[in-house]
């Protein structure tokens, strides 16, 4: 296969994080180390054992205009302002309709919705629930909706791996034009479940901190006073297309997405598992042709548990050595679930454009076992080439991406 058949690069990035209404604004907030996690103010977040999350800064429906919004659930609204940007960014690439495809994960789709409607059937009897209901709830409908917008028909795929489905939805797009099924895929990942039901699930489980001080410092990847994650919403899409084709019309590229590794743990419904994540490392390595020294710089998964983020250090010290600078998008955005490493993916392509591999906020000492470089106090700068991104899932999913210049 030649190298313009199975190479692909990336042209255009978008999305919606709790650090901006847009990529530009996410990324100068991010590598200056400002923190999008607030308190929440909400009336029903008053009985909760958790009091923050990575809220967005700015209603949707404000950004998509009410008649259109009112028809989405939020996460589908997210998604479309995500690929929006991303398709404009890329410069409105004119493809085949079958030439052009669409992958966009998520870990609960329109959880809202269906919270939402379960409210009005029981108040209200069956004959109040919404026309619109079932399409505002289905997993893929970010997806589909995606794809109508752009008119693609070479696929509307939903990956639904829990917090790695937008790293995946990002792998499933270079197989796609691997495979030659595709010139173009919008691929990425959004999602939309701060709900009083969703947060009192994860703060059930232990999952969730439940740090009341100040909210900026409640997420601390790494670092030694790390106690649980903090529940964010977003979305990041990246246009990723065959090297000839971008090649052909001069289009401006952010990097090369070189490889790619989805594997299972097979080890435990929630607990993570350093074996698992080695494997997934190493195999996107080969996929990509590089060694564990190619590599510069991580954007880690690092969602600030405890037992998580020991893993995930024991595995990037084991599979790439002592020497990598690693960042965690998640202590100034929160856990996004799974928009969260479609994001990272984003920023690891501008980290590459930019020359600056942002800081780790909160971070202080590492906590015992953690053996790692953390970029953390300022932004770092460097000639950085390659990059990882970690995206990993309760249930035992795992995805690496190499991204390079």
């Amino acid at each position: 296969m030649s190298s313009s058949t199975s190479e692909a690069v990336v042209t255009g990035v978008g999305g919606i994080t709790p650090l901006g209404a847009g990529i530009p604004e996410t990324w100068r907030a991010m590598v200056a180390g400002e923190s999008g996690v607030t308190r929440l103010g909400e009336e029903w977040a008053a009985g909760l054992p958790v009091h923050v999350a990575g809220s967005l800064p700015v209603d949707p429906v404000s950004l998509l205009g009410r008649v259109e919004a009112r028809r989405w659930d939020r996460c589908e609204q997210l998604a479309m302002i995500g690929a929006r940007e991303a398709w404009q960014d890329a410069g409105q690439p004119q493809v085949e309709p079958e030439r052009l495809a669409v992958v966009i994960g998520t870990g609960t789709g329109g959880i809202l919705t269906t919270l939402g409607q379960d409210d009005v059937f029981e108040r209200s009897g069956p004959r109040r629930l919404s026309p619109y209901a079932v399409p505002m709830l289905m997993p893929n409908g970010p997806a589909a909706w995606v794809s109508m917008e752009l008119g693609a028909r070479g696929g509307a795929r939903t990956p639904v791996s829990a917090c790695a489905s937008g790293a995946e939805a990002i792998a499933m797009g270079l197989d796609l034009i691997r495979a030659g099924r595709a010139d173009v895929v919008v691929a990425g990942g959004v999602e939309a479940s701060l709900h009083p039901f969703c947060i009192a699930a994860f703060a059930q489980m232990k999952a969730l901190s439940t740090d009341d001080g100040d909210p900026r410092a409640v997420s601390r990847p790494f670092d030694a006073g790390r106690s649980g994650f903090v529940m964010a919403e977003g979305a990041g899409l990246v246009v990723l297309e065959r090297a000839g084709f971008a090649r052909a019309r001069s289009a401006r590229t952010y990097g090369r997405l070189a490889g790619a590794a989805v594997s299972s743990s097979a080890h435990h419904i929630t607990a993570s598992d350093a074996e698992g994540q080695v494997h997934a490392v190493r195999t996107a390595l080969r996929d990509a042709g590089l060694a564990p020294q190619d590599v510069d710089n991580v954007h880690a998964h690092a969602t600030s548990t405890e037992s998580g983020d020991l893993a995930e250090a024991q595995a990037i010290t084991e599979a790439l050595g002592g020497h990598v600078a690693v960042t965690a998008t998640k202590s100034v955005t929160g856990h996004m679930l799974g928009a969260s490493g479609a994001v990272a993916a984003v920023a690891a392509l501008l980290t590459l454009r930019d020359g600056v591999l942002p800081p780790v906020r909160n971070f202080g000492e590492p906590g015992p076992g953690i053996e790692l470089d953390v970029v953390h106090g300022e932004a770092r700068a460097g000639n950085w080439s390659a990059g990882l991104v970690n995206s990993f899932g309760f249930g035992g999913h795992n995805v690496s991406l190499v991204v390079t210049r």
